[in-house]
């Protein structure tokens, strides 16, 4: 007899449901998030599984690990691409599980990605690198605008970070704005060292790796943002075709459209956030650096606007990676503005 588990997987809980091959209910329990109790158990029923699916919450590190240390066939199902059937008109956690379990014995089940457990912290360390970034820019377009609202001056990014003790009084007469803006540069001074302390720890764990060192050769993909993509996509070979892979980076619309007309949106959440965050940046400083992008990009721009011209320029550079990836070939701009 073989059995399917499907584990419903909560913040302080799971739930436990057992099918054989018939599909009857062989087991159904709730039990905290502790590995041995769930390990317990399933010990009575281990030589007769034949895959446990988990599902893919944000807390399935320590479940997924544990059970794959014990040597069970761990499935990482994915939410967003499993559809119930939609006249059912009562679910639980206990029906949940067992629809994980029956997918996976009908072989039908949408599995994610069970990303290599010695490479995740260093994955997790540059997506805490990423967060830093984000609310750096946010404090510094905080200072831009309190230096906008009070003297009418309109300062760069570059000038931002250059402010100090003496400039700032010279900029602002009252005591407590000035008072205000240090707390700002700290913040931000703050915010480089800790940023500047992760880079240099990912590059002396991680380097540019087969088949991945050709993306340095994309104008605007460095050290970070390479190592960053690199870790983000894992095998690239998951991918079977460049849609996939370019779907996944968050590079297409996600709205419906209907006879020339829109109808709504799909998931649009759907994907890595992080590839999407990479590709933009990578695509910001290429048309910085490749006169083709630039002038491609501005065409685009007159059409649309700035934003969905980067992002579109992004989506094109994400499709060029892909090629780059999974072909070795160098960057040619003349193939991908042609």
């Amino acid at each position: 007899m073989s059995y399917y588990v499907g584990i419903d997987l909560h913040s302080d809980n799971n739930y436990i449901g057992i099918l054989d091959k018939k599909d009857c209910r062989i087991l159904s329990k709730k039990l905290p998030n502790d590995l041995d109790m769930v390990l317990n158990t399933l010990k009575p029923f281990k030589r007769k599984i034949k895959g446990v699916v988990v599902e893919s919450t944000y807390n399935w590190y320590w479940l997924v690990d544990g059970l794959m240390e014990k040597k069970y066939k761990v499935h990482l199902a994915n939410p967003a691409g499993m559809e119930q059937y939609s006249g059912m008109k009562y679910t639980d956690d206990k029906w949940d599980s067992f629809w994980l379990a029956h997918m996976l014995r009908l072989g039908i089940l949408p599995e994610g990605y069970i990303y290599p457990k010695e490479i995740r912290p260093i994955r997790d360390l540059l997506r805490k690198r990423m967060m830093l970034v984000q609310h750096r820019t946010a404090y510094i377009l905080s200072l831009q605008s309190m230096v906008s609202r009070n003297t009418g001056r309109k300062l760069k990014s570059s000038e931002t970070k250059k402010l100090g003790h003496e400039e700032l009084n010279i900029l602002f007469p009252d005591k407590h704005l000035v008072m205000s803006a240090e707390s700002n540069c700290e913040v931000i001074e703050f915010l480089n060292s800790q940023i500047d302390a992760i880079e240099k720890a990912v590059i002396k764990e991680v380097k540019l790796r087969y088949p991945f060192e050709k993306l340095l050769t994309v104008p605007g993909i460095g050290n970070i943002l390479g190592i960053t993509i690199m870790l983000e996509s894992g095998d690239i070979n998951r991918f079977q075709e460049v849609s996939n892979y370019s779907s996944y980076c968050r590079c297409v619309s996600s709205k419906k459209v209907s006879n020339g007309k829109k109808k709504g949106e799909n998931n649009k959440k759907n994907g890595n956030k992080y590839l999407a965050w990479a590709y933009v940046e990578a695509a910001n400083f290429m048309r910085r650096f490749c006169p083709q992008a630039r002038s491609w990009h501005q065409r685009k721009v007159s059409k649309t606007n700035q934003i969905l011209a980067t992002k579109a320029l992004s989506n094109k550079v994400a499709r060029a990676c892909y090629f780059i990836i999974k072909d070795q070939t160098d960057f040619d701009p003349e193939m991908l503005f042609k």
